[in-house]
């Protein structure tokens, strides 16, 4: 597996990043969901440089340019809810793209210990397509995983697999890394160094979900 932690290069990624982490301004669910559409734009930019192009020919009113566009058929997948936002920022530029919806929850057993199911999920074909999964927060990598494999028996294997996770614990990229091959590029802009025993990331944002949809029973 690949990692790109494009949070370590100054741009105004880490500006939308320093938003949706601030207590103040989550607040605010509005500014906190297009925070988040915002970060997944950046992600869309910044995949959209490892697709495959050829050159095109556009009709102009004066003559005809060759334009190279992408090539690559996608699919983009939200876990939901936190997934929404981050989903609405990538369609905003890959406007063709299909989209697939999943659900994963946490099953609790003594103690800490939980397994994590995915329930619901919609997908179209993945053969030959390249899937982009998004997520706010990878905290353990278990959600992802069972996402991964419910898509996969929903849809079929992809020819590529992009995981995009804004903010990221260093336990769940050091997971990923021993479980995933060459398949896989995850995406993130933060990685923080501390999960508590009930899996949350310190310093982390809270639950993305809450912030931009609102408290669940």
């Amino acid at each position: 597996m690949k990692v790109v932690h494009i949070g370590q290069h100054n741009s105004v990624l880490n500006s939308f990043i320093a938003e949706i982490r601030d207590v103040r301004i989550q607040k605010d669910s509005l500014r906190f969901r297009t925070n988040l559409e915002r970060v997944g734009a950046v992600f869309a930019y910044e995949i959209s440089q490892t697709l495959e192009y050829s050159d095109k020919d556009v009709t102009t009113p004066l003559g005809i340019a060759k334009v190279a566009t992408f090539d690559t058929r996608l699919v983009i997948a939200a876990i939901l809810r936190a997934g929404l936002p981050l989903q609405n920022g990538m369609l905003s530029f890959f406007d063709h793209a299909e989209s697939a919806f999943l659900s994963t929850f946490r099953k609790y057993g003594k103690g800490d210990y939980f397994k994590v199911h995915a329930d619901y999920c919609t997908c179209p074909p993945l053969e030959d397509k390249t899937l982009i999964i998004v997520d706010p927060m990878l905290a353990t990598g278990a959600s992802m995983e069972s996402a991964l494999r419910k898509l996969e028996e929903e849809g079929g294997k992809a020819a590529h697999i992009h995981m995009v996770c804004p903010v990221a614990s260093r336990y769940a990229v050091d997971q990923l890394l021993q479980k995933l091959d060459d398949h896989y590029t995850l995406w993130v802009a933060a990685i923080d160094e501390e999960l508590t025993s009930h899996n949350y990331i310190i310093p982390g944002l809270g639950d993305a979900g809450d912030l931009a949809f609102g408290e669940k029973i």
